[in-house]
């Protein structure tokens, strides 16, 4: 029999960052290495992952990271991991491997080992095994996890909706699911990004019928944000397009590249000859594709707006259309790119969150998901803590014992025994990666006060020159300010501040004669100038003090 630990070192209490721990015994399983993006909270940020100091401590214990689909809420963050961890295997479908390895360094991408795996496909682990099978998701060859342990199976869901229209590489295996739930499952680990949702996600995921009518009503160009790993809308989009005398432009290489290969894939079924190019761009029949890469939503919409796009100008006779519903965390932000769009004169158009769904499982898809696999244990993962509440409720009323509903938040660890639950309180240390534009680093939190000060205070460069030999000074100081006081209306203030700077500058080297202290320099600067400043203007700039000699 076996000890079992089960934790998330992100993706509880959060939309996104997906990353789910299994430990038995002595082997490590992930499942899903996801990102989420920031809430403008953090400037300058463009996406979060979990620390994983956890997993680089036992690394040699990790069988792999196990991958459910090709979004970046599951696995966006999987080359920032291999680029810690470039050891560690990494299994996915073939598509999602295709995702992961568009974002993997160069430099590493020789040691990084990622293994195809095949949906209803076993993988022996020695005394455990994983078994995938196919979900239904708004992207292809989606799976859930079966780990197989001495104890019983344990089930990660990963994200899923039941819906019968969708065949091929988005059907759902429900014949695998009830094969393995009549095994006996030992621990559910299932969504609940939609547990608040009554009735099934399907039909209001699917949107042909809203984009027909988006088509028929509007007789000018249109602007469509996208996201790029939502295969299945867009799919949704090029059907009602090719019923149409339109043309689809699609901006940026990462998208151009994307669809190109789904296309070539069988992924995306596509008549090539309704893709335009920027000779169609200004045409009042295009249908003008953009989308975000690992930025925050809506970056290269808002970018258009603000005029900052050598391509794209926004005219009082387009219609912008966002074409996924929004989300808990990106409302406000969607509601100001509407507010944006309504004072450049032109339409906008979106999907409502109460009338369109994305692919997540609704109450019902939960409770047939619950009923398929009748778990020993619940274990709600993924969304807000009132969303896996919910879900938890929704278990309890189809007969799961409510001491056997885990309710956890991230570093929380559930632990079973021979089976059962120990009620263990030991907690792992989770913590979050600011991963700005390129860097694999942790911006951290002085970079963030560094940047909270600069857009709430500015900054203040003084700029002094010495003679090497004399340590009189030959220059300055110069003041150079941004961001803090209005120069042409502080001219009183300036000089105010120079001649504070060279009292200090020379009040210093009189003390430390010809051996001068060019630390106790700036910090004498920086204290008396910020005393200085905050008497004057109740502010505090960022104070840079550069003193050279020549």
């Amino acid at each position: 029999m076996s000890k079992i630990k089960i934790f998330a070192l992100g993706g509880l209490n959060e939309n996104g960052k997906n990353m789910y721990v299994v430990n038995v015994d002595e082997d490590i399983f992930v499942f899903d290495a996801g990102l989420k993006y920031d809430n403008d909270i953090n400037l300058g940020i463009d996406y979060i992952i979990p620390n994983i100091d956890y997993l680089v401590a036992n690394r040699e214990k990790i069988k792999g990271i196990f991958l459910t689909h090709g979004h970046d809420g599951n696995m966006g963050g999987i080359a920032d991991v291999l680029d810690t961890l470039p050891d560690v295997p990494v299994y996915g479908t073939k598509l999602t491997l295709k995702i992961a390895k568009k974002d993997i360094e160069p430099e590493i991408a020789d040691q990084v080992k990622l293994i195809e795996i095949k949906p209803h496909t076993k993988i022996e682990f020695g005394k455990n095994a994983i078994f995938p099978i196919s979900v239904t998701h708004s992207i292809p060859e989606a799976v859930c996890y079966v780990l197989y342990t001495p104890d019983g199976a344990i089930v990660y869901t990963g994200d899923f909706v039941f819906d019968s229209t969708m065949m091929g590489s988005y059907k759902t295996d429900i014949g695998k699911l009830a094969y393995v739930g009549k095994q006996g499952v030992l621990c559910l680990l299932c969504e609940s990004f939609y547990a608040d949702k009554a009735g099934h996600t399907s039909p209001n995921n699917r949107v042909r019928g809203f984009i027909r009518d988006v088509l028929a009503k509007t007789d000018n160009r249109i602007i469509a944000t996208i996201f790029p790993a939502h295969y299945y809308r867009i799919q949704e989009i090029f059907d009602e397009v090719s019923k149409t005398h339109r043309k689809i432009v699609i901006m940026g290489k990462p998208l151009q590249e994307m669809i190109r290969s789904a296309i070539d894939d069988g992924y995306l079924t596509i008549d090539r000859d309704r893709i335009g190019t920027l000779a169609d761009i200004e045409n009042k029949n295009s249908i003008v594709f953009i989308s975000d890469e690992k930025e925050k939503p809506f970056a290269n919409l808002e970018r258009i707006l603000k005029g900052f796009d050598k391509y794209i100008e926004i005219h009082e006779n387009d219609t912008i259309f966002i074409t996924e519903p929004s989300y808990a965390g990106i409302e406000k932000r969607t509601a100001v790119i509407m507010d944006e769009i309504a004072m450049l004169g032109a339409d906008a158009i979106s999907l409502s969150s109460k009338k369109h769904l994305l692919h997540h499982a609704s109450r019902e898809d939960l409770m047939l998901m619950i009923d398929l696999m009748n778990p020993k244990y619940f274990f709600p993962v993924k969304g807000e803590y009132r969303n896996q509440y919910t879900n938890g409720e929704i278990a309890e009323e189809l007969g799961i014992p409510k001491e056997n509903i885990i309710l956890k938040l991230n570093g929380d660890v559930f632990e079973m025994v021979d089976g059962e639950n120990t009620n263990s309180t030991e907690h792992i240390e989770v913590d979050e990666i600011l991963i700005d534009g390129k860097s694999q680093n942790d911006i951290g939190n002085l970079v963030l006060k560094d940047r909270e000060m600069l857009g709430e205070n500015g900054i203040v460069i003084i700029s002094c020159t010495l003679d090497k030999e004399t340590k009189e000074i030959l220059g300055g100081p110069e003041i150079l300010t941004r961001g803090f006081i209005y120069v042409k209306e502080s001219q009183d203030l300036l000089e105010e501040t120079k001649r504070i700077s060279k009292d200090v500058i020379l009040n210093s080297i009189e003390q430390n004669g010809k051996r001068v202290d060019y630390a106790a320099i700036k910090n004498d600067v920086r204290d008396v100038l910020g005393k200085f400043f905050y008497q004057e203007t109740e502010s505090k700039p960022m104070i840079i003090t550069v003193v050279q000699e020549i």
